[in-house]
């Protein structure tokens, strides 16, 4: 069978993955009682009819960037982590460490800081299940998702007997200096003109998600790791033949893919909480699952994918807030996107690459 063109398989086929997704919601909102258009009317108006909800959209979507190119350069890798939740978790610890013990004399400062601590701590906590995987063989899924766990028990731990005020019955930090506050978006796009409502949480982490996807594109598809990663995510026994040392590879993707992970506490906990909580990650490694799928691991799809997961979460806000639709349901939702895009996505594909094989004949 002639496989059909690649902008058909990045494109056409998540778009009816997606497209048959958003039409059995409207059947199951339909079936409450309630109008799927002007549920779905509601949510775009929500999401991105104003600048407020496109500052909501986008600060969901940064998290959604980050550990979606996590999950994704281990794809690339053969290696599916399922870690990105505890490795959120314990990279929000770095950020909150690097925050409140460092005296920082402007935020610009403590933005670089606080990156580079989250991603050494995501990364950190991403190469223990890689070196079991590597040298003990254990199964990198298991050991990933175990792995959450305990970061969570480590996240309590820690803001119960240590970094909590005295005093306080909160389970939090204290909170950051006011000099390490990072500037929200509509500071950012205030110094070029464009006006941006403020109150939303939506800040500069987003430059650095941006960034971030032009460096893993680079990584990928311009650097010798990024060929040998994919070498060894192709075939394992190929690559081992052509040189590519397996232990080293596995160490590497997953430090990668942990260090990014990490990354995205700069977005909530430096960012948004400015202090950190408990649940700060939200299941934001567990979506960026789904961000990666859909986005065929490539850091362009991603970016849509993620900007697509921000705007079901604000639209899904707005359809709890504003109707009786319950807010269970939004997870529903989401839940089809994930299962039409990722594990029903050769249930599309097939059909589409039948039409164009047909109109392949047809031509000749």
């Amino acid at each position: 069978m002639t496989a059909m063109p690649k902008w058909a398989d990045a494109v056409l086929v998540p778009l009816i993955s997606l497209l048959i997704a958003f039409v059995i919601s409207g059947l199951v909102i339909f079936a409450i009682g309630e109008d799927p258009i002007a549920a779905m009317k509601l949510m775009v108006s929500g999401a991105l009819g104003s600048t407020y909800g496109w500052g909501y959209t986008l600060y969901y979507a940064t998290n959604f960037i980050f550990t979606g190119l996590a999950v994704s350069i281990a794809f690339q890798a053969g290696l599916f982590n399922i870690g990105g939740e505890g490795q959120a978790s314990i990279g929000g610890l770095g950020v909150a460490l690097c925050c409140l013990y460092i005296p920082w004399p402007h935020w610009s400062l403590a933005l670089m800081g606080a990156v580079v601590a989250a991603a050494v701590f995501g990364a950190a906590w991403a190469a223990i299940p890689a070196y079991l995987q590597a040298k003990r063989g254990s199964h990198i899924v298991i050991t990933t998702i175990m792995f959450n766990f305990i970061a969570s028990a480590v996240l309590v731990y820690v803001l119960v007997n240590v970094l909590r005020p005295t005093g306080s019955m909160d389970s939090s930090s204290a909170r950051f200096d006011e000099v390490m506050h990072l500037p929200s978006l509509h500071d950012v796009l205030a110094l070029v003109g464009i006006p941006f409502n403020n109150r939303n949480p939506a800040n500069i982490s987003l430059v650095i998600a941006l960034v971030a996807c032009v460096g893993v594109w680079i990584l990928m598809w311009r650097t010798r790791l990024g060929y040998q990663l994919r070498a060894f995510g192709k075939s394992e026994k190929a690559s081992v033949y052509a040189g590519i040392n397996p232990v080293r590879i596995t160490m590497y993707a997953m430090l990668l893919s942990g260090g990014l992970a990490g990354m995205m506490a700069v977005n909530t906990v430096m960012g948004e909480g400015q202090r950190l909580i408990l649940n700060s990650v939200e299941g934001a490694g567990f979506i960026g699952i789904a961000v990666a799928l859909m986005g065929r691991s490539h850091p362009v799809g991603v970016l849509l994918a993620a900007i697509l997961f921000g705007f079901l979460y604000q639209g899904g806000a707005e359809l709890a807030l504003w109707t009786k639709i319950p807010r269970e349901l939004i997870v529903v939702i989401q839940a089809l996107v994930i299962l039409f895009t990722g594990a029903l996505d050769d249930m599309v594909r097939r059909p589409v690459e039948r039409v164009f094989v047909m109109l392949q004949k047809g031509k000749t």
